[in-house]
């Protein structure tokens, strides 16, 4: 089982419903939700400090960041999953 990040930060009300959305399509795609506080590195601020949440594979150059719906997660877990 693959993982796919979740680029967050606690208290982000945004990373809430990104997580809700992402969550029930996991099983589907055999992938696992690793969330990743940008707080913790000033190299992530920089670059995901405006854009939370944000996924992104380990595997794969491509992002999907917010705004998604569940279609647009699908479609993006679906690529990242091969």
């Amino acid at each position: 089982m693959h993982s796919v990040y979740l680029y967050s930060t606690p208290g982000c009300h945004l990373c809430e419903m990104a997580r809700e959305i992402v969550s029930p399509l996991l099983t589907h795609f055999s992938l696992y939700l690793e969330e990743i506080d940008i707080a913790e590195s000033d190299e992530l601020v920089e670059r995901y400090g405006v854009r939370i949440p944000v996924l992104k594979s380990p595997r794969h150059l491509d992002e999907l960041g917010w705004p998604f719906d569940s279609v647009q997660a699908s479609e993006f877990l679906a690529r990242v999953s091969l």
